[in-house]
This record gives C-alpha cells, structure tokens and sequence, in this order.
C-alpha cells in the first residue's frame, strides 16, 4: 500500500509545488550537465554495453539531492541510483534520467537531455525534458497540455506516412512501406526521450522505441505526447505501466492520435516475427 497521505500529494496544489521544484530542478541539473558538456571525463560501460560518465553521477546526485530533500516520502527510481524497491510500495514516485542519450553527451553531440517525471499509479503526472545544448525545455502536467520554452505544442494530425518524419529502429520504420519501395529515414536521435518529444511538437510525425528501453527513458516523453494530443502505447496499443517490479520495456510508438491508431492496426495486421 501507499503512504496513507498520499491522497492529499495528488492535489492540484501539490502538483503545482512539484511542478515548480522539478522546473528548478532540472533546470540545475541541465546547466550542470553544459557545464560538463565537451569537457574531459571519466566514463566507462555498466552490464553489457552502456556507457556511463561522471557527468551522469554528478547529475543524478543534485536532482537526488532537491528533489528528495523536499519530497522525502516519495519513491525513487533512477538509471544511475541502485533500485530501492521500496518504490513499489509508493504511489508517488520520482522517475530519472540524469542524462539520457550519454554516447551522444560523450561524443560531443547534441541530442541529449536531462528527463524527470513525477509517476502516480502507474502514470506519469508531471514531466520535464530538457535539452541544454539545443536550450528546448518540454514540461507537462496532467491534463494541463504540454509546452516547449512556454509554448503550447500539438503533435501532429492525420495518418499519413512521410517516412523522413518516423525516427526509431530501421527494422520497425522499414515494416511501415508497405510498398516495399525506397525510403528516406530520419536521421538517429541519441536521447530516446527527445526522439519522442519531437512527436510532442511536431517535428516528427512518428518515433518508435525499440525493446529493452526503460522506465527512466520513457515516462517523461509520455505525459509530453500524451499531453500534446498525441499516444504513446506498446504496438498492441497497450498502455505503458511505471514504477512496477520489472521496468523494461518492448517495442513502443509514439505519434498524434490517428496516425498512432493506424500504426498500431498496421502492426495488429502484420505483427513482429
């Protein structure tokens, strides 16, 4: 079971306290992590081929630092923090990625971000992505639309595929061409989570997750294209679940409302091997 005050930590006005803190917070994190950006680290590789830097720790350590200081009750869950599953047990949960797409941070690109949600039964509630390098800043709350740099952004409308518009796995682009013709690919997005915001404000019409991505990768981006009157489901049009036991997850798509429903009919009719 939850904490028995939880019901109250739902509350709009505790939202817009959170809402205000992970602002702060991620906004620090992100300029620590510029500050870092380009320069020399120290860096090696965790399991079996994910590469992890200083920079990672510094900045899973101040967002940790904030964000727990002032909602101690609330659980945790982090790509850089060993997982306390006492988490399960929380209905709030904060959910971390200090630095998704690290291989693009490392190599001197730009396409990486700081990514933080705020995960209530299951569900993210409040989001931030933030991408210092390019200075794009997604926030979402539930039910309160999503906004890059104080805009209102919309995914797209329609179910059109223009092929130069769907990032993700080659593989799961390529199952879309129907015609069997050549195509012209987006090109690769290091951070997963700003993949999946571009479907957020419009400069992508689709974005695939390929399997093994994780809860920390994802939870953000989903309230941001949930928000923007987009979906991000699995390819049966399930709902993607947090905070539970296991937190990988399969093969995602993220798009505006009626595109997303024709890719997931497409994938129902012709389904992965």
């Amino acid at each position: 079971m939850a904490d028995g005050d939880a019901e109250n930590d739902v509350h709009p006005d505790h939202l817009a306290r959170d809402g205000a803190l992970l602002t702060d917070t991620v906004r620090e994190a992100g300029a620590l992590a510029l500050s870092l950006f380009r320069t020399e680290l120290k860096n090696w590789t965790k399991g079996a081929s994910s590469p992890v830097s200083e920079a990672d720790i510094a900045v899973n350590d101040l967002i940790a630092k904030r964000l727990r200081s002032v909602t101690p009750d609330y659980g945790w869950l982090s790509e850089e923090s060993a997982d306390d599953q006492t988490r399960i047990g929380k209905r709030l949960v904060w959910i971390v990625d200090p630095i998704d797409g690290t291989r693009a941070y490392l190599a001197g690109r730009e396409d990486w971000c700081v990514s933080v949600a705020l995960v209530a039964d299951a569900q993210p509630v409040i989001a931030v992505v933030f991408a210092p390098a390019s200075d794009e800043f997604f926030f979402a709350q539930a039910g309160r639309g999503s906004w890059l740099n104080g805009t209102a952004v919309r995914a797209t409308s329609g179910t059109g595929l223009d092929f130069s518009r769907i990032a993700g796995p080659k593989p799961l682009v390529e199952r879309l061409n129907r015609s069997g013709g050549e195509i012209s690919l987006h090109p690769r997005i290091g951070s997963l989570a700003l993949r999946l915001c571009r479907v957020a404000d419009g400069k992508l019409d689709a974005a695939f997750a390929g399997g093994q991505s994780r809860d920390w990768d994802l939870a953000a981006a989903n309230l941001i294209v949930q928000e923007a009157n987009g979906s991000m489901t699995a390819l049966s049009g399930d709902a993607i679940l947090y905070n539970r036991r296991e937190v990988t997850h399969g093969v995602l798509v993220a798009a505006g409302r009626e595109r997303h429903t024709s890719i997931v009919e497409q994938f129902r009719n012709h389904p992965l091997p």
